[in-house]
């Protein structure tokens, strides 16, 4: 049976500030690194086969923890780069509703649509599948993707919540159907 572990990364001094993230390049701050470093010790009690990253380095620094804990080289993917935030990026919503007014969300601020992140995601799913059938994959992404791509997988068992910084999703194919045995849970933080 085919088992993927999203993984959210660790937090970033723009998390703290509130500031949209989207496809900007930003690193973990110390408490992400940590908090990283806690969530490797807990995959390393289970075996893996693949590691997969988003390239930002946020998610790399993520998984280069998770590397050295399980012993997997990390196989870079773009498609599961978070969602572009266009226009926001950078921003904190204070800063968005007095540059363009409370409604900043109905105009078009070159955000990228649920569509195109979950057609990535999707995209990023059938090859893990064709190229590691029958395994246990680790990637490691961002929240607005796995958040999107899980309600895709399985509508019926993932919450419509924030995703946490070192958060694990855990989905399994069974029957070619998808199914979220764990959502956003962050047991390693306690």
């Amino acid at each position: 049976m085919t088992k993927v572990a999203w993984i959210r990364h660790g937090s970033t001094p723009w998390n703290k500030e509130k500031r949209a993230q989207g496809s900007s390049d930003i690193p973990l701050d110390e408490e992400g690194k940590a908090d990283a470093l806690k969530l490797a010790e807990r995959l390393h009690k289970e075996t893996w086969d693949v590691l997969y990253s988003s390239p930002l380095k946020r998610a790399e620094q993520t998984a280069e923890f998770i590397s050295e804990k399980v012993g997997l080289a990390i196989q870079f993917d773009s498609r599961i780069e978070e969602a572009s935030g266009g226009q926001i990026e950078g921003t904190t919503e204070p800063e968005r509703i007095e540059k363009w007014g409370e409604d900043w969300r109905s105009l078009d601020l070159g955000i990228e649509t649920r569509e195109s992140v979950v057609s990535r995601g999707m995209s990023f799913m059938d090859d893990v599948l064709k190229k590691h059938p029958g395994k246990k994959v680790i990637v490691v992404s961002h929240g607005a993707l796995i958040s999107h791509l899980l309600r895709e997988l399985d509508s019926e068992n993932v919450r419509d919540e924030h995703m946490k910084n070192t958060s694990l999703s855990e989905v399994h194919l069974r029957e070619d159907q998808w199914f979220c045995d764990r959502f956003n849970c962050t047991i390693h933080l306690d």
